[in-house]
């Protein structure tokens, strides 16, 4: 299972964390080892003072795939679910800094939380999904999929232009505004389309 991250998809989070728009998708792979084992709480790593949450709207690969048209990326994947992209924002910011790889700020055990996953088909358009993700009851992050630079049939068009997609790989397709820091006893949860998906706590 491949863990497929997108990053720079909505114009909003570009502009606060002062990134440049690219001309082209943002990709990054998590390793397996990065998902979050359901019903564990996450621990913060020992490595970083700055941990992000960064929710996401997920899809799950069906079916093996290689240079997907876009026209027909909808029928390699029948599931939506929503997940956080955790990162060591510090760690992140000094290895920018060198041009260094981000692996060790992305792909850290815990890194990837995988809620539930539903139907495509209980959606009617998804280009038009609204979600949301909640700090201790308190929405930080609001977004909607018609925001993103990239919608999700060109992302895995995209994607499988250079990765063959396996069936169970995940596809995470990039965060709105409102990111941020992450303490410990802190509560997240995150809806899509008004149904809770995803609920932990941070330790």
């Amino acid at each position: 299972m491949k863990i497929i991250c997108i990053g720079r998809n909505y114009a909003e989070h570009i502009k606060e964390l002062s990134n440049e728009r690219p001309k082209d998708p943002v990709v990054f792979i998590k390793p397996d080892s990065a998902v979050l084992p359901k019903e564990q709480d996450f621990y913060i790593p020992e490595f970083s003072e700055d941990i992000h949450y960064e929710v996401e709207v997920l899809i799950r690969i069906k079916k093996v795939g290689k240079h997907i048209d876009p026209k027909f990326a909808h029928k390699y994947y029948d599931e939506i679910g929503l997940g956080i992209d955790f990162t060591a924002r510090d760690l992140q910011a000094a290895l920018k800094e060198k041009g260094l790889p981000w692996e060790k700020a992305k792909g850290f055990d815990g890194a990837a939380v995988i809620g539930k996953w539903v139907p495509k088909t209980e959606f009617k358009d998804l280009k038009n999904l609204h979600f949301t993700l909640k700090k201790n009851d308190s929405v930080v992050q609001d977004g909607n999929t018609a925001q993103m630079l990239w919608p999700i049939d060109e992302l895995i068009g995209y994607v499988s232009t250079f990765f063959t997609l396996k069936k169970g790989d995940v596809l995470f397709t990039g965060t709105p505004a409102g990111v941020g820091r992450v303490s410990p006893n802190d509560y997240l949860s995150g809806s899509l389309e008004g149904k809770e998906l995803l609920r932990i706590k941070i330790k």
